[in-house]
């Protein structure tokens, strides 16, 4: 499924972007998530293992939400990040598989701090 959503809208006092599809599917995904997920090859790296682990962006803000095409938003970011296009798929993925991504960066925030 790769339809627009319905309705998306930037919450900046919670710091959440809610977005809700036809189907059903409606989904609040923090700015932090966001950001540590962008689709950018800045943070997923040309290639599988090439994956940066974003840290320290507890506080950041979207700051404006720029629709691509029929396809996609670009997320402007208060830190400067603008280069990830985050796709209706990419969304709807985010949103469904949101606790269990959140679970697996904070094992990768937890690993990373161990080896100091």
């Amino acid at each position: 499924m790769n339809e627009a959503p319905v309705e998306i809208r930037l919450r900046r006092q919670s710091r959440v972007l809610e977005i809700a599809f036809a189907a059903g599917e409606r989904y609040a995904l923090p700015f932090e998530f966001l950001r540590v997920n962008s689709p950018s090859a800045e943070v997923k790296g040309h290639g599988p293992g090439q994956e940066t682990l974003v840290l320290g962006k507890q506080s950041v803000m979207v700051t404006a939400v720029e629709p691509v095409g029929q396809y996609a938003v670009r997320l402007i970011f208060d830190d400067g990040h603008d280069s990830g296009l985050y796709s209706w798929k990419y969304l709807r993925e985010l949103g469904r598989d949101q606790e269990t991504l959140w679970k697996q960066y904070l094992e990768r925030v937890r690993a990373a701090a161990a080896k100091g």
